[in-house]
């Protein structure tokens, strides 16, 4: 039973949380700013391992991000960071406009997490009860998994991309003709992926403008899995997984840039990983512009607290 649930609970979060897995240590951490990541001056001399949490607002004002640090950040280098660096990027950015369309997905963990530790805090004993080389293989399973997100903004609703079915079936059942499919164009991103044409549209999520879990100066854009039993061409298995019936699954995003967004998972709001949106599509046709002009448009609010974007 328990080796099931974790199963199931790996399945869900690389489908809906994206995911082509890479190897960490493929680029460098990008050069940009950041605040300080501990204060020794308001360390607490009796637990001198304590990390000051910085205040994103003073973050935001001391250490603006510039069009040339926003363009260094990549879906690479992001792995290389701390996930208080992470963070530090997160709470500077803004939403941007709700994406549409088709975006290739990238997981990344910080430095020094893992996805058997994340695990153990989100399901407790769970994790604890199945052997280590159990999680190993589930890590193999993730990757194996070919993935993407489609933004259907004027819908308001978000699907995911499975190319492979076999992999599922346990959680499918024997009748699968109901599911959705869509024809990706070979001259897109999909084609450096995967040679097929034909893929299945599973995992649905509704779209909206909310308050991030993270940052609550301003909202960012909110993948909900939680009432997915409402969206059309819903299906129970295995889209309940996702649901507010299943592990709850809820993410959100912000924009770095035209194309590229960074997103934050979350289980029963409970932060799970990390990930990034991308669209070669997007930065090719808007990416110079932002990077003339540090404008782009936004459908969330944006806060009391002015953004400050440096032109270089």
């Amino acid at each position: 039973m328990h080796g099931n649930v974790t199963c199931a609970a790996v399945l869900v979060i690389a489908l809906t949380a994206t995911g082509c897995w890479q190897d960490r240590n493929a680029a460098r951490a990008p050069d940009i700013p950041f605040a300080p990541t501990e204060d020794t001056l308001l360390k607490d001399p009796d637990n001198p391992t304590k990390v000051f949490r910085v205040d994103f607002a003073e973050v935001e004002a001391s250490h603006p991000l510039s069009t040339a640090d926003l363009s260094q950040i990549t879906q690479a280098n992001l792995r290389a960071l701390s996930q208080e660096q992470v963070d530090q990027i997160y709470g500077r950015l803004t939403a941007g406009p709700i994406p549409d369309g088709p975006f290739a997905g990238d997981l990344f963990f910080p430095k020094g997490d893992s996805l058997e530790s994340r695990l153990g805090e989100i399901l407790g004993g769970i994790k604890g009860q199945i052997a280590d080389a159990e999680v190993r293989k589930l890590e193999l399973l993730g990757r194996s998994l070919w993935k993407g997100k489609v933004f259907y903004r004027d819908e308001r609703v978000l699907r995911n991309y499975i190319e492979d079915l076999a992999i599922l079936k346990p959680l499918l059942g024997d009748d699968t003709g109901d599911i959705l499919t869509t024809t990706i164009d070979r001259r897109s991103w999909l084609r450096f992926l995967s040679p097929r044409t034909d893929v299945w549209l599973l995992f649905p999520a509704k779209l909206y403008c909310g308050q991030s879990l993270l940052d609550s100066r301003r909202e960012s854009i909110i993948i909900d899995y939680a009432y997915n039993d409402e969206l059309p061409n819903y299906r129970r298995r295995p889209d309940a997984l996702a649901g507010r019936k299943g592990l709850n699954v809820r993410d959100e995003i912000r924009m770095i840039r035209p194309g590229l967004y960074l997103g934050r998972a979350y289980i029963n709001r409970v932060f799970l990983l990390n990930f990034t949106l991308y669209s070669a599509r997007i930065d090719a046709a808007e990416g110079a512009a932002f990077r003339r002009t540090g404008r782009t448009a936004e459908d969330c609010w944006t806060g009391e607290q002015q953004r400050t974007v440096a032109i270089d």
